[in-house]
């Protein structure tokens, strides 16, 4: 069911596209027939912020279509500038063919994702600025971005018995003294735990244990802890969350799956969300 005004949702057009390290991201449409030549000339990708729900559309962003390989029946191609950075959320991807025409959804073809798949060996600046081609639940081309001022890259995790060794990487900022890793219980007066990471002397990558059994302890029901670091002491620093963002995968909640450990009835473990942070739930028996 179509739900967007003025959108074709049953096109077939399938574009490639390439992602560069740098986060520029170049769309290779097919060629056009003869016919179709005229209107190639004034054709562009529509890239629209996917608005909450309830919520109308009010960020587009919009690239102009160019020939190439010797003119109009040849490819054409659009290019997503590395800047300026696109907000945070998923850019649903259409073409616009004519000025007045209804926007077409695209079908993805041939996604050329190498050059970000070692994203996180690499020191980002601030802002860090991440963007993932992908494919929508229901099969459509989409963008997924995230921008912020400072990113704590997990670099890996080893969950046993009795507690969780994160192993993170720190972009956008550097660690100094007085650093904390919090975890904080999700609701209006959630509880907060803390923990001195272990931090090497560049300031960049650290580490941190923490304790099934306290985070299980009064569990009632699910309780969520959401991770972050802040980099100096708390005054005045804000909270970085901790995730996984600098890598090829959009979405890794159902990919990343790591196992569960039983204290005291409860069922403990590390999952990434759906905005591919790090979190724990705590389960409790009952």
């Amino acid at each position: 069911m179509n739900s967007e005004p003025g959108t074709t949702q049953d096109a077939q057009l399938r574009v490639d596209c390439t992602a560069d390290a740098d986060g520029r991201i170049t769309f290779h449409l097919p060629p056009l027939g003869e016919a179709d030549s005229r209107s190639a000339r004034s054709a562009q990708l529509l890239l629209r912020l996917r608005p909450k729900k309830g919520q109308p559309e009010d960020t587009l962003h919009v690239l102009d279509v160019e020939a190439v390989d010797g003119g109009d029946g040849g490819g054409r191609r659009a290019i997503l500038e590395s800047r300026p950075s696109l907000a945070e959320g998923r850019w649903d991807v259409y073409l616009l063919p004519e000025p007045g025409a209804p926007r077409q959804r695209l079908r993805p073809g041939l996604r050329d994702l190498r050059a970000l798949v070692d994203g996180h060996t690499r020191d980002w600046p601030s802002p860090v600025a991440v963007r993932v081609p992908y494919t929508t639940k229901d099969g459509y081309l989409a963008v997924r971005a995230w921008l912020r001022t400072a990113h704590a890259e997990v670099e890996g995790i080893e969950v046993t018995d009795r507690s969780m060794t994160v192993r993170g990487r720190l972009h956008g900022a550097t660690l100094s003294a007085g650093a904390v890793v919090r975890l904080r219980a999700r609701g209006p007066k959630g509880a907060v735990r803390t923990r001195e990471p272990q931090v090497e002397s560049a300031g960049r990558r650290f580490s941190f244990t923490v304790d099934h059994e306290e985070l299980a302890a009064d569990a009632i029901g699910t309780r969520v802890w959401d991770i972050s670091v802040q980099a100096g002491p708390a005054e005045g620093s804000p909270p970085i969350r901790v995730g996984r963002l600098l890598d090829d995968v959009a979405d890794r909640k159902e990919i990343y799956v790591y196992p569960s450990a039983t204290v005291g009835g409860a069922a403990v473990r590390p999952y990434y969300t759906v905005d591919n942070d790090l979190s724990v739930e705590v389960t409790a028996a009952g």
